[in-house]
């Protein structure tokens, strides 16, 4: 499904109830897995990477499909050494690209016995019935912090516990604190000494959970007021004092001219102000997420960047940094990665291609930050299109609501979109 998306005027209004995380949905749903009583969790996302979780978890089948969703490949690989089962846990082509080793490798220290099934180092792979009765792991922490959360989420079920010493400088540790604070909120207590992170043994324990409303969504309508003359946007559910590292996406956009005002009732108000935009220096090793959207935006703004720490969106969904030169470039912008984590553009355009299709490369994120793209470059076209419910199974209907037009687009012919 690829979609051809305009937008007329000049001002952007709506009311917009932003999505559940899904990053606290999954790790909700291991730790209710591993509770000694079940409890409810509220607002659970309805994301494709959360129903293929939740799917992996009551499944008899001993084979378990993740496709895409990498949070799932690592969480239930953990999850199955864990508690014994016999399993093979398989994705998508791009998923058995993606490196699983320091994951299995930690496993295996403590007693796991995991197996790859073809590439090594690489999905799909294949957990076995052995008790994990080891309780020290050492992990390099400068590949993902899902490694370091999946291991967190099963150490109080394992029969000693677990300690985790950290090797390097840990990426994305936003999403490490997000794994603790939960696990604090289930009743279970961990001490963190630098790079050490020691779990006794324990039981979670809850009442039950509302998740937090997903701040990666909210980023979509930062990037959309951050184009327009005049935005109104109120995005309904946001948490003020929340546990998701993205949530530094109101400093981030504040310097590009976007203000946000906190309402009484649960809500934010997402504004635009006039505001002179200076250049932008930012690392985003904590939120690595945003980078997407945030690097569209001030390229559509006219505005240089230099941004570190984004060395981890090699593998993600796509390589995003070959994924965001390559749509780029479609549009006149040629960033750079000077060095390794480092990308730049300086501010010089080229002559935008015509009758322009930005691919998605089944990445949500490229999808939801090419959308706004549509103020400028009216007509452009989004590639698989449906890729969103990923994360944000809604955000073609919300965009409708902001003023966005959309079209199913095929070779034969274009319909309006029902």
């Amino acid at each position: 499904m690829d979609y051809t998306v305009k937008f007329s005027g000049d001002t952007a209004e709506a009311n917009i109830d932003l999505p559940s995380s899904k990053s606290i949905s999954n790790r909700l749903l291991i730790i209710r897995a591993l509770s000694a009583v079940p409890f409810e969790i509220g607002g659970l996302s309805d994301s494709d990477d959360t129903r293929v979780l939740l799917e992996g978890l009551r499944t008899a089948d001993e084979t378990v499909n993740i496709g895409h969703a990498g949070t799932s490949m690592r969480f239930l690989t953990a999850y199955f050494a864990a508690t014994g089962k016999e399993k093979i846990i398989t994705g998508s082509e791009r998923m058995q690209q993606r490196p699983i080793s320091e994951l299995t490798d930690a496993l295996n220290q403590i007693g796991a016995n995991i197996q790859y099934l073809g590439k090594k180092g690489y999905p799909p792979v294949r957990t076995s019935g052995k008790p994990l009765t080891g309780n020290v792991v050492h992990i390099n922490g400068n590949v993902s912090s899902q490694f370091i959360s999946a291991l967190l989420l099963i150490a109080p079920a394992l029969p000693n516990g677990l300690t985790i010493r950290i090797a390097g400088d840990p990426v994305s540790s936003s999403y490490v604190k997000m794994t603790l604070s939960l696990m604090r909120q289930a009743g279970v207590t961990a001490t963190q000494n630098g790079k050490t992170i020691v779990v006794p043994p324990q039981r979670y324990s809850s009442e039950g959970f509302i998740c937090e409303r997903d701040w990666s969504a909210a980023s979509y309508w930062y990037e959309i007021a951050a184009l327009t003359k005049d935005a109104r946007i109120l995005l309904c559910g946001a948490t003020q004092e929340s546990i998701q590292g993205d949530a530094v996406v109101t400093d981030i956009f504040r310097e590009l001219g976007v203000e946000t005002v906190w309402k009484p009732e649960g809500a934010l108000l997402v504004k635009r102000q006039q505001h002179k935009i200076s250049p932008m220096l930012f690392d985003f090793i904590n939120s690595p997420d945003l980078v997407q959207t945030t690097v569209v935006t001030l390229c559509l703004k006219r505005t240089p960047f230099r941004f570190s720490g984004v060395k981890t969106l090699r593998i993600k969904e796509t390589d995003r940094i070959v994924a965001l030169q390559n749509e780029l470039q479609k549009l006149g912008f040629n960033i750079e990665e000077s060095r390794a984590g480092v990308i730049e553009w300086d501010g010089q355009c080229v002559v935008p291609q015509k009758d322009i299709s930005i691919a998605t490369y089944h990445d949500h994120r490229m999808a939801m930050a090419f959308a706004p793209a549509a103020m400028l470059f009216p007509g452009i076209r989004i590639e698989d299109a449906g890729v969103v419910s990923k994360s944000y199974p809604s955000f073609w209907s919300d965009a409708e609501k902001a003023g966005f037009s959309l079209q199913l687009f095929s070779t034969e012919k274009t319909s309006v979109l029902e």
